[in-house]
């Protein structure tokens, strides 16, 4: 189980290594359309749908990686007062019981949210048609990274039960 978990954490951390400097990509692209408009007195055609796109995708695949370094609201003041015994029943049945369905729903509908824009080749409606099933895929990869994040979180809590049994 435990070498899962490190599987798992090892991929959220080395997809959150390679899409974390997407934000000055975004960050270059909003400067360009700043220029743009100052200088030559008219943004871009196509910088705002095209950032709009980007920080959605780095914020949905930026949330596995933000789930393993514990990086999301928790219930820290509770969890803090009991012990780990405790903090591993309330890892697993929060996970178990919150979490994993609600990202099931996120996946499934994910899903189908995807397949709709990418059967009707859906695109922006802008000056420049840009498509946005690729943004909208990124959700279902996103679910499926945050869910195998908290099966390395529920493989913890479960081994983390396992060694208070045995001692």
């Amino acid at each position: 189980m435990n070498a899962i978990a490190k599987a798992i954490d090892a991929i959220n951390e080395l997809l959150g290594r390679i899409i974390a400097p997407l934000i000055a990509i975004i960050t270059l692209i909003v400067l360009y359309d700043i220029v743009s408009r100052f200088f030559f007195g008219r943004p871009s055609d196509w910088a705002f749908d095209v950032t709009k796109m980007l920080f959605g995708a780095h914020f949905m695949l930026m949330a596995a990686y933000g789930l393993r370094h514990h990086a999301h609201v928790e219930v820290d003041v509770i969890k803090r007062l009991l012990s780990r015994k405790k903090q591993a029943v309330l890892d697993l049945l929060g996970y178990l019981i919150f979490f994993v369905p609600f990202i099931w729903l996120l996946l499934t509908y994910g899903w189908r949210f995807f397949e709709r824009s990418f059967s009707r080749g859906e695109t922006t409606y802008g000056m420049v048609s840009i498509p946005v099933y690729p943004v909208k895929g990124v959700i279902v990869v996103a679910a499926v990274l945050i869910l195998l994040q908290a099966v390395a979180i529920v493989l913890r809590a479960i081994m983390q039960l396992r060694e208070e049994k045995s001692a």
